[in-house]
């Protein structure tokens, strides 16, 4: 499918007008980095405690940042999360709280501190009974053994043992972790009208309840962050090996640079609009090299095939006719991806919020960067190396016009 035929335009005679709204961008975005003195790290790389908490209606998210706030962590992230990935439920929350102090003391401390925040916050019961949500298997089999429900008498202990085991896998599998109302576990094998009597008694049932707690230290995080670095620089690296080998050094460095500019400028829109750089981030970042570098390499190639054919036509000429003619194939390409990627954004919840918004910067600069930065560092390298254009090798097709 071909959208543009016998498309003409000068697209070297804007290459300074494409290299203003790069440096633009550029000094837009890292003003912003260095005014926030740096970029916005998530826990996974500068350490701290996750928790991630259920709640029975919709979060309370400002009573939460003010029962922080009163705590003294005014700091802390709170970020809902309303996707599929937990498993349909619209009322969970992420808290992070960033690490203080050092060692295992310090994060187990972090995360007793946002426990204890949440029970102050939303109190479940003003006659001090623990909450069902929150009890653990063991608790609850020693409770059971104690009331001795169903009368076993000195015969009890393994079978409230099995018992206490079905309740709880009916309420963190069946009801995520958070049921409402004692008859929700009414369909248990064991749970009769005594035994559900009896927890009625013992326990409250609260509003909330917590569905899992990361914590990564600080020097985990650091170990991340520098592996994160790596990984990035080794991507570059070899890519700029293959274009090196199979062009030229000139339009391996191209590629690497414009590149290099798709990673800064999507970097400085994430401080911009204060998203923190994750493990999720860099895996997008990590495509963006491989996608902005593909869109590169398709016109490089046809450069390459063109140079065989425009022996006599300057270089200008050539990279021009070149992305003119793989104007409809990057717009096809670049289109359908922003597009997918521009609905993940509106549509795929706060977990994959910070990780499509890097593809939605990354697809529209790494498109731009191809021909408005990778192209003119070739015409504009062969202009002032002492050729002039005179001479133009591309591996194998080199060729002396």
């Amino acid at each position: 499918m071909e959208f543009f035929r016998g498309v003409n335009v000068n697209w070297m005679g804007k290459a300074k007008y494409f290299l203003t709204l790069s440096l633009l961008l550029l000094a837009i975005g890292w003003f912003s980095v260095l005014k926030s003195h740096g970029l916005f790290y998530g826990i996974d790389f500068r350490g701290g405690t996750l928790v991630y908490v259920r709640f029975a209606s919709t979060p309370p998210i400002d009573k939460i940042r003010a029962g922080l706030s009163e705590a003294g962590l005014a700091n802390s992230t709170i970020q809902q999360i309303n996707d599929i990935s937990t498993g349909g439920s619209k009322n969970d929350v992420m808290i992070g709280l960033e690490q203080k102090g050092q060692g295992d003391e310090a994060l187990d401390t972090g995360k007793q501190a946002i426990l204890d925040i949440l029970h102050k916050t939303f109190g479940t019961d003003s006659t001090g009974k623990p909450d069902f949500n929150s009890i653990n298997r063991s608790d609850l089999a020693a409770y059971l053994t104690q009331k001795d429900p169903l009368s076993l008498g000195t015969s009890a202990g393994d079978r409230y043992n099995q018992l206490a085991q079905k309740l709880t896998d009916a309420r963190d599998k069946d009801h995520g972790g958070l049921i409402t109302n004692f008859s929700d576990l009414a369909n248990v094998d064991g749970a009769t009208p005594a035994v559900l009597s009896s927890l009625s008694n013992g326990f409250s049932i609260g509003n909330f309840a917590i569905r899992n707690v990361d914590i990564v230290g600080p020097k985990v995080g650091g170990q991340l962050r520098r592996q994160a670095i790596l990984a990035t620089l080794y991507a570059l690296a070899g890519m700029l090996v293959y274009i090196a080998f199979r062009f030229e050094w000139v339009y391996g460095a191209a590629a690497v640079i414009a590149v290099f500019h798709d990673v800064l400028i999507t970097l400085g829109f994430f401080s911009l609009f204060h998203y923190e750089i994750s493990l999720t981030v860099i895996a997008a970042l990590l495509t963006l090299v491989g996608y902005s570098m593909n869109d590169t390499i398709v016109i490089f190639d046809r450069v390459r095939e063109n140079l065989r054919l425009m022996r006599r036509e300057p270089l200008p000429e050539i990279v021009n006719k070149s992305i003119n003619q793989t104007l409809s194939r990057t717009i096809l390409t670049s289109g359908l991806t922003f597009l997918t990627v521009l609905v993940l954004y509106m549509m795929g919840g706060e977990v994959l919020r910070a990780f499509s918004f890097a593809m939605v910067v990354g697809v529209v600069v790494g498109t731009y960067s191809s021909f408005g930065i990778a192209a003119p560092i070739v015409v504009i390298w062969n202009k002032f190396s002492g050729s002039r254009g005179a001479t133009v090798r591309v591996g194998s097709a080199a060729k002396t016009a």
